[in-house]
């Protein structure tokens, strides 16, 4: 099964926790990185079928879009990234998010 990567990044905290919370609520995937991606800008990545990821990413963005002061920076969908993709940058299951995986 093709397993697709879904990343929103926004500015400020608050909007990447509302997005990560209905993201997971929305749809079976599994959260696989967040950070900071620089000043004040934080990203959210989740993993997990195609379209359970599109579904996923549709609501993390109405929930940006719902959160006061929140501004959306950008966000993609990439089905199936390439093995190379996951190898080298951080969008791969981890240690920690292996127990939460759908």
């Amino acid at each position: 099964m093709p397993i697709a990567v879904g990343t929103i990044q926004t500015l400020g905290f608050p909007p990447i926790i509302a997005a990560a919370d209905a993201m997971v609520k929305a749809a079976r995937v599994t959260i696989t990185q967040y950070g900071l991606a620089e000043s004040a800008q934080f990203f959210v990545s989740v993993r997990g079928p195609v379209s359970e990821v599109e579904t996923a990413v549709e609501a993390g963005l109405k929930a940006v879009a719902k959160t006061e002061g929140a501004e959306l920076i950008n966000y993609i969908v990439i089905p199936n990234p390439q093995e190379n993709v996951e190898t080298v940058m951080p969008i791969d299951f981890t240690a920690e998010s292996e127990p939460f995986r759908s």
